[in-house]
């Protein structure tokens, strides 16, 4: 078992900043955990205190339902991959990833085994006597994952390692981590500010907001399903359209739209409502209004249209051409709205 467990643990710095509020958290074991969220959102805190590496105000973390509170670093059986890769410039890529084993005087065969397996895991068999400076920046993180694998460590600790690199890089990067998690069976806890990452890599998300999880849920459902307008707009593109409540309809500009069934008791003492649309969903619906092309995007094999829908910055993604100034007739469809009351709780 390598399950780790948040139990409303707290975190503040000068006994008046709150970084972490109230986390409760279980981690299952051999599980891909993403925490994503704006910087200063408690992501990076909350892995170092799993660490060790930052003292828990109140509350208890559990790795492998033991208490580690007061365990010292070297005694969690973690391995930490930091963002800046943190390699020794002067040791070769073997002497690297060996570097963690040689401090706890593990014999020389064990070593040499260990570094030859994970250099062929990660493709660095052929890099071996070279120096960092000598590597791109993509085989200079698999040095770094190559030196976390060789521990065998019951968790694996990753604090946005792939925000160096160039997007093509990235894009392999996240491959090879995930095929990675497949092979090793631990469990993975995996920060990052990128939505992208967190939908293409966690098996489960946790959506964090000035030290408050905001929602812990599959890809899947953290973007159908958000639980707040928060998580709505930061997980995937999300349109916010302020609609007044007159009699059975939602009213904005000169778009009226009929009160779905399933909400109609939810929002009868409200006076308005916010509606969120994705942008993929801002046409081939029933009911059609148009609106003014403000700004377009090119992305390829389709477009991002950007314009003003009564006093509501909006996008829709289409694959018709189209421009600037240009009138767009769009469709929505109430099938594809989610509806959130005024402190932006999803109903």
């Amino acid at each position: 078992m390598s399950s780790v467990i948040f139990k409303h643990v707290n975190k503040t710095y000068d006994n008046k900043k709150l970084i972490i509020n109230d986390v409760s958290l279980e981690i299952q074991d051999k599980e891909f955990i993403v925490l994503v969220g704006a910087s200063g959102c408690g992501k990076s805190t909350a892995l170092r205190m799993i660490a060790g590496l930052e003292e828990i105000s109140s509350g208890e973390i559990l790795i492998d339902d033991k208490v580690v509170n007061n365990v010292h670093p070297k005694d969690r059986d973690i391995a930490f991959v930091f963002q800046s890769y943190a390699l020794y410039p002067h040791m070769s890529v073997y002497d690297n990833i060996a570097f963690g084993l040689k401090m706890r005087k593990v014999d020389k065969e064990t070593i040499d085994k260990k570094v030859k397996e994970a250099a062929e895991i990660l493709n660095l068999t052929q890099f071996l006597d070279r120096k960092p400076k000598q590597l791109s920046g993509g085989q200079r993180q698999r040095v770094a994952l190559g030196r976390a694998i060789v521990r065998n460590p019951k968790v694996f600790l990753m604090d946005e390692p792939l925000s160096n690199l160039d997007a093509k890089l990235r894009v392999q990067m996240r491959s090879e981590i995930k095929k990675l998690h497949k092979k090793l069976q631990t469990t993975f806890i995996y920060v990052t500010h990128d939505q992208t990452e967190a939908l293409t890599m966690g098996d489960r998300i946790v959506v964090l907001d000035k030290g408050v999880i905001q929602q812990v849920d599959t890809p899947q459902n953290i973007y159908s399903n958000p639980s707040n307008t928060f998580v709505a707009g930061f997980i995937g593109q999300m349109n916010f359209i302020k609609a007044s409540i007159e009699n059975d309809s939602l009213k904005f500009g000169n778009v009226v739209v009929p009160i779905p069934e399933k909400i109609k008791d939810k929002i009868i003492s409200m006076n308005t409502i916010t509606i969120g649309i994705r942008p993929e969903n801002m046409s081939g619906g029933d009911i059609k209004f148009g609106v003014h092309v403000d700004i377009s995007e090119m992305l390829g094999s389709e477009q991002i249209a950007y314009f003003n829908i009564d006093g509501n910055k909006c996008s829709a993604r289409l694959d018709s051409d189209f421009h600037i100034g240009e009138e767009l007739i769009l469709g929505i469809s109430t099938d594809n709205m989610l509806f959130f009351d005024e402190s932006g709780n999803r109903i």
